[in-house]
């Protein structure tokens, strides 16, 4: 549970979002970057898209393979990694989308309760539409949440489909919500520090300078953004590892030429997997659900364990 001050601190960090929700409720605009077309998404493409894949029988193989998450295991060296943090181990979640099917739960929670790590981390996109009540992704995190084993605790941000009630209901959960914000995690005489911030793709109310601003200079950074856009940024002011999501990976890779849309304003070998700009290394989930329709194809849900190591 967090205390008063916590608790202030977040509605403060929260207000951009919440005029910007505001902003959406008025207008009627919930997207700042999507075309017509998925805007109307609802309407036009999951269904069309469904009835495709079911004509060719191909649905049902789809949300089979959505359901079957699998660990990528990623070491990741650096020279300037603090000594005490030589074999570190980040558990990374992104896009649960935790109410759209069935099974997802138990399917994830089966493979959180044999893994033990030292921090844990959710980079947005919890419930499914962007609309609607909360209750059932409420209900769903806390049996997920319960199932996680991080010494360090468990840290989040927001993503695109998220309102910003989601921070307050995670919080009591006991996850710690970083809304252009920043946290140290300490082990014995060193320490890194975990910087978040708030949906950079849609609602744009990120603040990576604020958030680093947290931090002590010169010291290990680790950042959690749901998009991979603000890969510049981050690299110009010294991150170290970049975390994130939000693209899916597309869902359905093809071979060779891979997705078809990777929904982000970066290049698009940013958008799934590891990649690196000059010193900082980087990771894009393509999540733990689905978006649209819950189907996957060459392109597995990743639950993404990271372990640090330090370049003798």
């Amino acid at each position: 549970m967090t205390n008063l001050l916590e608790r202030r601190s977040l509605v403060e960090r929260l207000r951009p979002r919440v005029s910007v929700e505001e902003h959406f409720a008025k207008t009627g605009r919930k997207y700042r970057h999507k075309s017509f077309l998925f805007r109307h998404e609802r309407l036009f493409v999951r269904p069309v898209l469904k009835l495709a894949l079911q004509s060719f029988g191909l649905y049902r193989a789809g949300l089979q393979n959505a359901l079957r998450p699998q660990v990528c295991t990623l070491p990741l060296t650096y020279a300037n990694l603090p000594r005490s943090f030589d074999g570190f181990r980040i558990l990374h979640l992104s896009d649960l989308h935790i109410d759209q099917v069935d099974g997802l739960v138990e399917a994830v929670g089966a493979i959180l309760e044999d893994l033990s790590v030292d921090l844990c981390v959710l980079t947005g996109d919890y419930r499914f539409e962007d609309f609607g009540p909360c209750e059932e992704v409420y209900r769903r995190m806390r049996a997920l949440v319960s199932k996680i084993s991080s010494r360090h605790g468990i840290y989040g941000i927001l993503g695109n489909h998220d309102v910003s009630e989601i921070a307050y209901a995670l919080e009591d959960m006991g996850v710690r919500m970083l809304i252009n914000d920043a946290a140290e995690i300490s082990e014995r005489i060193d320490s890194i520090w975990v910087v978040g911030v708030d949906d950079p793709f849609d609602f744009q109310t990120d603040d990576l300078p604020a958030a680093i601003s947290a931090t002590v200079p010169a010291s290990f950074k680790v950042l959690l953004a749901h998009s991979p856009d603000l890969y510049r940024e981050a690299a110009v002011q010294g991150i170290d590892l970049y975390l994130c999501g939000h693209t899916h990976g597309g869902q359905i890779r093809f071979p060779v030429i891979g997705s078809l849309r990777h929904n982000s304003d970066c290049p698009k070998e940013y958008s799934y997997g590891y990649w690196r700009v000059e010193n900082m290394q980087g990771y894009t989930s393509p999540g733990v659900g689905s978006s649209g329709v819950p189907v996957r194809f060459n392109c597995p849900a990743e639950i993404v364990l990271i372990e640090l190591r330090r370049a003798e």
